[in-house]
């Protein structure tokens, strides 16, 4: 007896790989176009990806898939499948404020301060926020990074989405919305830091707002926190025409210089616009390992200009795609950014030639990885790294025919294209339903705060 189960073992190893018992896996899609944005680009017109736990197993032609057996199965149908977008600079919560203090001047202090001070709280940050976490899911947006307040609260609401986010903690020179006093945000920064730090989701940081809103004394504090804890620091630089006048009064220099003074110019930081950077500050920020965050849509609708984001990608900077606050590009999904990312890069060169689709796939993708120092994890579809992935159809008017997957996804596509978005494994929207949140009762109280934020401007805010 022993000896025929000897031979029968030594008979079934030798089969070919094809006759072996399948490996388990959790999650297979199928019929996929499959777009990997990995180093070499491929493109697998008739493809699968299959997932392990939080993890990408395989990718691969459709053969791959017989491989495996999946407790589920998607059939892409031909879709395009790709990974998750990065959202690398926004205030998801203001959604509350989307379409206030449009087409007017000096708006961050005329509008959204005000709004701010006057309006803002816990109970808008959690339900504002959820909103804006449902508009990128629904735009295929898998990770993002945000600035706010009451970003414990914040974070709660992401986990609960099943989003993943590099959430930081404002931290101001006045009373903010969670602080009564100036700089009170960077003891709430750093008691967010240590609670969440290590979650699988959710990444804490710390946000101090601008060079010209946070001391030199509470700048090094936050460098010295932030080194201590190893957490990013996520900051507005460079942005301003009068940030760069106000410093080089008081400093004698840019803003990127004056961050590397004060020690916060290194790989933990992501630093947002980078607008008006000159030849050395590009070259510091290199130097220093430092994330960028390329606002094009929020930038060109304030007209404060267009950021020098093509020569920073092509120079090696870390460069990602971010759509600000809903207050700024009014909208947050990525896929709608990326069209005004090549097209105004074109004109600005007055070159049709520069800034093609590809690399501008590659800025919403494995670009913001790089932003955020998450490369190795998130960015392309390969085995091993985390499954982020969004499954976009392409069957819409715009997008027939279908000859360029990137030049469709540029030029052609709408966050409504996205089909599927997968997160850290689990598929939280599935054929543009959610299954994480009822977003029928997520618009529903948006549409009462809408009403109670009516009645507090008609009774005129002070």
């Amino acid at each position: 007896m022993l000896r025929h189960l000897l031979i029968a073992w030594v008979f079934a190893s030798s089969l070919p790989l094809r006759a072996q018992r399948p490996e388990p896996a959790d999650l297979v899609i199928t019929r996929a176009h499959v777009v990997t944005m990995n180093a070499a680009k491929d493109v697998i017109e008739d493809g699968a990806v299959v997932i392990r736990g939080e993890r990408i197993v395989a990718v691969g032609p459709a053969a791959v898939a017989a491989r495996y057996t999946a407790r589920k199965t998607i059939d892409a149908r031909g879709a395009l499948v790709l990974p998750g977008m990065i959202n690398t600079h926004t205030h998801a919560p203001m959604t509350v404020f989307r379409g206030l203090g449009d087409d007017v001047p000096d708006r961050l202090r005329r509008f959204i301060f005000p709004l701010e001070k006057n309006l803002m709280n816990r109970e808008f940050v959690h339900w504002g926020g959820l909103h804006g976490v449902v508009e990128m899911i629904e735009g295929g947006v898998t990770t993002f990074v945000n600035s706010y307040y009451f970003e414990e609260e914040f974070a709660a609401v992401v986990k609960q989405a099943g989003m993943r986010a590099v959430l930081g903690q404002t931290v101001i020179n006045f009373p903010a919305p969670d602080a009564a006093e100036p700089y009170g945000g960077l003891a709430l920064a750093e008691k967010f830091a240590r609670a969440w730090r290590g979650d699988p989701l959710i990444t804490p940081a710390i946000s101090p707002h601008a060079p010209y809103t946070v001391d030199v004394a509470h700048l090094k504090k936050i460098a010295a926190l932030s080194a201590e804890l190893d957490v990013p620091v996520l900051m507005h630089l460079a942005e301003m025409t009068e940030e760069m006048t106000l410093l080089r009064k008081d400093h004698n220099m840019t803003p990127v210089e004056f961050l590397d003074s004060v020690g916060l110019l290194n790989r933990r930081l992501v630093a947002a616009h980078c607008i008006f950077v000159t030849d050395s500050d590009i070259a510091l920020l290199k130097a220093r390992d430092a994330g960028v965050a390329h606002n094009m849509v929020a930038n060109i609708k304030s007209a404060k200009g267009v950021a020098p984001a093509l020569r920073m990608f092509d120079d090696g900077l870390r460069v990602g795609l971010g759509t600000d606050g809903p207050m700024s590009g009014n909208t947050l999904d990525l896929i709608g950014q990326l069209g005004y990312v090549a097209k105004v890069h074109k004109l600005d060169r007055k070159d049709r030639n520069v800034m093609p689709a590809i690399k501008v796939v590659e800025m919403a993708t494995l670009g913001g990885a790089r932003a955020i120092h998450r490369e190795a994890d998130l960015g392309s579809l390969e085995p091993g790294k985390l499954a982020d992935v969004i499954i976009v159809d392409h069957e819409s008017t715009a997008m027939v025919p279908l000859f360029d997957v990137y030049s469709a996804l540029v030029y052609a596509a709408s966050p409504r294209d996205v089909r599927t978005t997968i997160i850290h494994g689990r598929v939280v929207m599935e054929d543009r339903k959610l299954l994480t949140l009822d977003t029928a009762a997520v618009r529903a109280r948006m549409r009462d705060i809408t009403r109670r934020i009516n009645a507090a401007l008609a009774a005129g805010l002070k």
